[in-house]
């Protein structure tokens, strides 16, 4: 195995930052299965990763979490339980890319992995929470289901060409951006109709200059 060159480093630093406000769990298993097999030669602060006690944790919790995060309202509270573990976890998974003899490197790679799983995550729980509002639970199936395959895409692609993954990563977070803004205005409106609804006060009905309507439903757009 030939060791990692920088380009490759700095991609799976990014890589692992973003996909851990994803599917934490997944990152962790995918990463330490590909060092303990022989596929990557693991950078000296993600070797932990291969342990096998290590990869039988994970392993277990990528099992629970694919079925969790296909259920209609676990998928959520899902994601309020890992509000505090996703993130950090990105943070630690981006500076061991580099370890403590390139301390720089692991601070930069640190704040740039908790940036990125911090995006990623708020995307995915905002957009989950919309998709939450329609009773079908297709779509929170088919989300899930996309989250499960760009995890390992990202991660490879970041190791096989990692200058396409740096441009697909930078177009994913300003389609990331956009989610949230408009996954937070439409959660914003229907919490407040709710909140009106049970303090007793009329419904004035959806806003004139923004229809109440989740952006991931085709159904009636009045909530």
């Amino acid at each position: 195995m030939n060791a990692l060159d920088t380009a490759q480093l700095i991609a799976l630093a990014g890589a692992l930052g973003w996909a851990s406000g994803v599917r934490l769990y997944l990152v962790v298993f995918l990463t330490g299965l590909a060092g303990y097999l022989g596929w990557v030669p693991l950078p000296q602060g993600l070797q932990v990763l291969a342990n096998p006690v290590v990869l039988g944790v994970s392993g277990f919790m990528v099992f629970v979490e694919f079925f969790a995060d296909k259920i209609p309202g676990l998928d959520s509270l899902w994601d309020v339980v890992h509000t505090v573990i996703r993130i950090p976890a990105g943070a630690a998974l981006a500076a061991g890319v580099f370890g403590a003899d390139h301390g720089v490197m692991a601070l930069v790679a640190a704040l740039l992995g908790g940036t990125l799983a911090a995006t990623s995550f708020t995307a995915k729980a905002t957009t989950r929470a919309a998709i939450n509002t329609s009773p079908e639970p297709f779509s929170n199936i088919g989300a899930s289901l996309l989250e499960d395959g760009a995890v390992p895409a990202g991660l490879w692609l970041a190791l096989a060409h990692p200058f396409v993954f740096i441009a697909v990563l930078a177009l994913v977070l300003v389609l990331s951006v956009w989610l949230i803004r408009i996954c937070w205005r439409f959660l914003t409106q229907l919490f407040a109709r709710v909140a009106r609804i049970f303090s007793g006060k009329p419904d004035p009905g959806p806003s004139p200059a923004f229809t109440l309507k989740s952006p991931f439903s085709k159904s009636d757009p009045h909530v």
